[in-house]
């Protein structure tokens, strides 16, 4: 229960950022309003070991070079005189803090001696991540029903639908090691991409960093609920099973909120 209460405390933007965004009333939703920079935000609250900070990309902007920046930083952001202009490399030149750049055809890290291995199959209930246990549901993008719609959902299934596209969703986190570091993670669609930085200190407070650069124009908090999934979540499961497209849902017998739920989120 302590756990979900920080999650959810968490999963929102800090009302520090760059001087470009401008956050809604709720304060998960950042929108870069001016220019290509200028896009910094960080998590309202740092993250616990293993918690995912997942954003979904809203809207893009043509005629910039360049895409969404995550990552950590164990700098406060009340601490900052100015919010720096870029993530890379301005913030990371400050120190304690691991940012990477999120590209089209962004994959899994390569380990050092071997090749990317797929971290189990895609539509497994949970993402296992070291230790850390995190319902994959919530990590995968859905499209709008549509006539076509269930081509999107089969690439998100299949994880080929490019990284930076509109209503794809990233998430960063730490997992703690037995030496006492940790290793950050970067999740695109459900898929661990792997460790994309060692070494982290998690003797100090470490907040997630979102850089709304260039052609990402917005961006949107997704809350993860840790723990066993609701019974809306599993009702949802079982219908999109046995249906052959989503838009078959408008004529089953259903309440109007659990048809809603199952065809949007």
């Amino acid at each position: 229960a302590a756990m979900a209460a920080r999650c959810r405390l968490a999963a929102r933007f800090h009302h520090i950022h760059g001087t470009n965004i401008r956050l809604d009333a709720s304060h998960m939703q950042a929108t870069r309003v001016e220019s290509f920079a200028n896009g910094l935000c960080f998590s309202q609250e740092p993250l616990a070991p293993g918690q995912i900070f997942l954003v979904e990309i809203e809207e893009k902007e043509l005629g910039w070079c360049g895409h969404l920046r995550v990552g950590l930083t164990a700098h406060d952001p009340q601490s900052l005189e100015v919010v720096p202009e870029y993530s890379l490399p301005d913030l990371v030149n400050m120190g304690d803090t691991w940012v990477f750049a999120i590209t089209r055809s962004h994959n899994r890290v390569v380990l050092e001696g071997g090749e990317a291995q797929s971290r189990g199959r895609p539509w497994e209930p949970f993402l296992l991540i070291a230790r850390v246990r995190i319902p994959r549901d919530t990590l995968v993008g859905r499209s709008r029903p549509g006539r076509y719609s269930h081509i999107l959902d089969d690439l998100y299934k299949m994880n080929v639908l490019p990284a930076t596209a509109r209503r794809s969703r990233i998430g960063v986190l730490y997992a703690p090691q037995p030496d006492g570091t940790a290793d950050m993670h970067i999740v695109i669609n459900g898929e661990d991409m792997g460790p994309s930085a060692r070494g982290l200190p998690t003797t100090r407070p470490l907040y997630a960093v979102i850089d709304v650069f260039a052609s990402t124009k917005s961006v949107r908090v997704i809350p993860v609920d840790y723990g066993f999934p609701s019974l809306q979540t599993l009702c949802r499961l079982v219908i999109q099973k046995h249906i052959v497209h989503r838009l078959a849902i408008d004529g089953l017998d259903l309440p109007p909120l659990l048809k809603s739920f199952c065809q949007h989120e």
